[in-house]
């Protein structure tokens, strides 16, 4: 059976090119695009909209790859404060570092950093040492006494003009950070001040891709992106300059909402009027017009929903939220017409965890099947799991065994008796490489072995939170996976 598609990758691509080309006509000069989300990975997008490519973003600028050039925007205090970018695990510089090599493997111009909220601090100048040993310009912003709302000390000498003007080589700078709240529209405005003091007409537009703009305010894809920003207090709302403006019903986010009237103003003082009359207007984002099966991107987003709930009961558990998120799902999730017991995995995962009284875990295939795995004196639950499902994807006899305990106990040796580990159990990764093992003189092995690609899109969930380990497993396999928010006693 397989995933169904609800979405148009290529004609998504096709389109968002073709206007982002438009809007860099309305200004004549430049174009300053900041780019909200992931660029590289944005999974989130290719979970809730089904046929979209987690790196559509990147292959659309590279359709215009020869006019383009990338700014990466990193805020001082969060240097300072070593911001954890949650999906990677890796600190808010490390990731800069991690997006300009990217970039550049690419092909793409990827020159210059800005480093808002700058106040000389000392790890912040160590940033910059690095980043300009690299070849990377790194370029100053300060703190706007007022920002945002005493617009006539924001755009004068003392306020953008303290900020160092980024040189810029092409007509559209795409300006991306590590993480919101890092200061790319404040960023983009500082630019457009500087540009038009030197005669460059310079515009500014904003592409992300959630709330999707033209679908309802309650449509289960916009439910999704709340689930998603729970953490960050986003709440979709009626753009309501776009209403009185148009007589047009769109969809947009508090924050552009309510800094709209502001930034309508900064765009008047800077340009001499402004080139938007709503938020719905700066934005160029296409995916509404590529969704080809409504009903399939809505089951796709409640089930991202629920999973987003699952992850919110865990960072409750790890101490990164409070109940009101929690609360904040569960309307969400009433909104959506879903429950936890919609999680088909998740029912099966704990039933297996009451019947024999450990951990267990439950992955479900793409055509619908689930398997289980228990936890044993050679497995964890979750490597039992990932071996039950490559029997059954092909079509092996739940009783083979496919790794044999010959392999198995030397490495278990090696992590108790001389690595220091108190699990003598196998992880998802070592019960990997010993299928690999296996599968060099195993047919029955090799066969399920070359099953991995099949697990792509599964869905899993385990009784107990996982390791780091098997954790970042379930994600390079590609499978969604949530867990009950304990911990194995």
């Amino acid at each position: 059976m397989g995933l169904k598609v609800g979405f148009d990758n290529d004609k998504y691509i096709r389109m968002q090119s073709e206007h982002i080309r438009e809007r860099v006509c309305e200004f004549g000069d430049k174009l300053y695009l900041e780019l909200g989300g992931k660029l590289f990975d944005d999974y989130h997008a290719s979970r809730v909209l089904p046929g979209f490519q987690p790196d559509s973003k990147i292959k659309m600028l590279m359709q215009m790859k020869d006019k383009l050039e990338i700014l990466i925007v990193i805020s001082a205090s969060d240097i300072v404060k070593n911001k954890v970018r949650s999906d990677y695990n890796i600190t808010y510089d490390l990731d800069t570092i991690r997006l300009i090599n990217a970039f550049r493997g690419l092909g793409l111009l990827a020159e210059s950093v800005v480093i808002t909220k700058y106040k000389g601090q000392a790890a912040v100048d160590v940033f910059k040492k690095r980043l300009e040993n690299m070849g990377i310009r790194v370029y100053k912003h300060y703190c706007i006494e007022g920002y945002p709302s005493n617009i006539e000390h924001i755009v004068s000498d003392d306020g953008f003009g303290k900020n160092e003007f980024v040189e810029t080589k092409k007509p559209i700078v795409v300006v991306t950070a590590p993480g919101p709240g890092s200061g790319k529209m404040a960023t983009c405005l500082s630019q457009l001040y500087h540009e038009n003091k030197r005669g460059i007409k310079a515009g500014y537009a904003k592409f992300e891709t959630f709330p999707v703009w033209n679908l309802p305010l309650k449509h289960d894809v916009n439910l999704a992106y709340e689930a998603a920003t729970v953490d960050l207090n986003d709440v979709n709302m009626i753009d309501p300059f776009h209403l009185e403006a148009y007589g047009e019903t769109t969809v947009n986010y508090n924050r552009d909402i309510e800094v709209f009237p502001v930034l309508n103003a900064m765009f008047e003082k800077i340009l001499g009027e402004s080139p938007y009359k709503s938020p719905t207007d700066m934005g160029v984002n296409m995916a509404g017009n590529c969704i080809i099966d409504d009903d399939v991107v809505r089951r796709a987003s409640k089930a991202e929903i629920i999973r987003r709930y699952y992850q919110v009961l865990k960072d409750k558990t790890n101490g990164k939220c409070d109940n009101e998120s929690i609360l904040k799902m569960e309307l969400i999730m009433k909104q959506a017409g879903v429950t936890a017991n919609d999680r088909e995995v998740a029912l099966a995962a704990n039933k297996k965890a009451e019947a024999t009284g450990k951990p267990a875990c439950a992955i479900q295939l793409t055509d619908g099947r689930i398997v289980t795995g228990k936890t044993s004196s050679l497995l964890g639950a979750s490597s039992a799991a990932l071996l039950n499902a490559l029997k059954a994807i092909a079509d092996i006899d739940d009783s083979a065994h496919l790794i044999s305990p010959v392999v198995i106990e030397p490495v278990q040796n090696l992590k108790t008796n001389h690595l220091g580990s108190k699990n003598p159990r196998i992880h998802m990764d070592e019960t990997l490489i010993a299928l690999s093992i296996c599968a060099a003189s195993d047919k029955v092995a090799k066969n399920a072995l070359d099953g991995l690609g099949q697990l792509k899109g599964a869905e899993a969930h385990t009784t107990v939170i996982l390791s780091e380990v098997d954790e970042l497993m379930f994600k390079k396999l590609g499978i969604n996976l949530t867990s009950e928010a304990v911990y194995d006693k």
